[in-house]
């Protein structure tokens, strides 16, 4: 059986990932709490802001478990494709 390769992320990727979503979460936070508009606006962006990353988060999610899912039906395909290879002989004759 072939072994498949699993890509990794190095720390300095997660560690960028991570600085980018708090850096930009805050300007947007900040934007909103310094932003000249009555206080119902800036709770009604605050609101929106919350919702979009909840929205994200949840996205990232389905798209990970899919594409999880999807390599868990690979590997089972291709555990019954060389457990049949693996029994099959060429040179056997029937009869």
């Amino acid at each position: 059986m072939t072994k498949t390769i699993q890509p990794s992320q190095t720390a300095a990727f997660y560690g960028q990932a991570l600085l980018s979503f708090g850096a930009s979460l805050t300007a947007m936070g900040l934007g909103v709490v310094y932003l000249p508009a009555p206080g119902w606006i800036r709770a009604f962006l605050a609101i929106g802001l919350l919702y979009v990353v909840t929205s994200t988060v949840t996205l990232c999610k389905v798209v990970r478990d899919r594409h999880e899912l999807s390599e868990v039906t690979t590997r089972v395909d291709q555990a019954r494709l060389d457990k049949l290879l693996a029994e099959h002989d060429p040179f056997k004759v029937e009869g």
